[in-house]
């Protein structure tokens, strides 16, 4: 049985925002005498895929994040956010932004979708990079070690809607409020601007069905799928953190009202970023 240390590191120097390796070591991780933690994260993984992101983040996307002060500099957090692009780069974006920005940087943990382990060298590749399928014993596990979790609670519907409906978000699931009043964790909302444009595309449905998959997008330039994201403008909107108080094993109903608050600050984050921005690319 392996020994389960917690490592706290120092705060990331002041200034040093991009010092990937200072702002790794200042991660608080627990692992065992081999380096990982029960979900399979590795500190030196974590630091190459913070490198890989934050070429995403600063030059690819050229991210603008507001409301830094709202992330939690430690402690149980869920980040709520929109979710769209067909691909995951809006978690890749939020991930990097709790990373690099904060004096205190915090490692997010996406829950991500349960078809994603299926593919090829995902599920290594995702745990070795602290990110867990998304289920709520493996969330309400890592809540209980102070994590920070981001979920999207629109799931599969926020990727596969048709780009007619950008910035129009789908209906929220429950599970997220659940958790949150089982766990007595806050709520930070987010808003994502630019993901939306990132690849407009086309769902072929029956194709998505065959691979087992929930959506298959096509988009209007080679390579036809979207491998390669637009180089759109990233803005961020961290909202203040939202408690709620419950019972989390109350009806959808009772629930429901909470889940829509949530999903009423985001929406309203998504037009005051909207309104502010001047184009889709800068």
């Amino acid at each position: 049985m392996g020994v389960v240390d917690r490592l706290r590191g120092k705060r990331a120097p002041r200034g040093g925002r991009d010092d990937v390796a200072a702002r790794s070591r200042a991660l608080v991780v627990r692992q065992n005498e081999y380096g990982f933690d029960p979900f399979g994260l590795n500190r030196d993984n974590v630091q190459t895929a913070a490198k890989v992101a934050r070429f995403f983040y600063r030059y690819y996307f050229r991210a603008h994040a507001q409301g830094i002060e709202n992330i939690p500099p430690a402690g149980r957090v869920l980040f709520v956010a929109n979710h769209s692009g067909q691909l995951p780069f809006d978690g890749v974006v939020i991930g990097s932004a709790v990373f690099l920005e904060p004096p205190q940087p915090r490692l997010v943990r996406s829950m991500v979708e349960h078809f994603v382990p299926t593919v090829p060298f995902a599920s290594y590749l995702f745990s070795r990079f602290g990110q867990v399928t998304g289920t709520p014993e493996n969330c309400r596990r890592l809540l209980a070690e102070d994590e920070a979790i981001l979920v999207f609670p629109e799931g599969a519907r926020g990727i596969s809607k048709p780009f007619s409906k950008r910035y129009q978000l789908a209906d929220f699931g429950l599970g997220f409020m659940r958790l949150a009043l089982e766990m007595r964790a806050p709520i930070v909302p987010v808003a994502v601007i630019g993901a939306e444009e990132q690849a407009p595309a086309m769902n072929l449905k029956s194709v998505a069905t065959l691979f087992g998959a929930p959506s298959f997008p096509i988009v209007p330039y080679p390579p036809f799928v979207p491998v390669v994201p637009l180089p759109v403008k990233y803005r961020l909107y961290f909202g203040e953190p939202m408690t709620f108080t419950g019972d989390p094993d109350d009806d959808d109903e009772a629930l429901d009202e909470k889940a829509r608050a949530v999903k009423h600050r985001i929406q309203s984050m998504i037009h005051l970023g909207l309104r502010e921005r001047k184009h889709v690319f800068w």
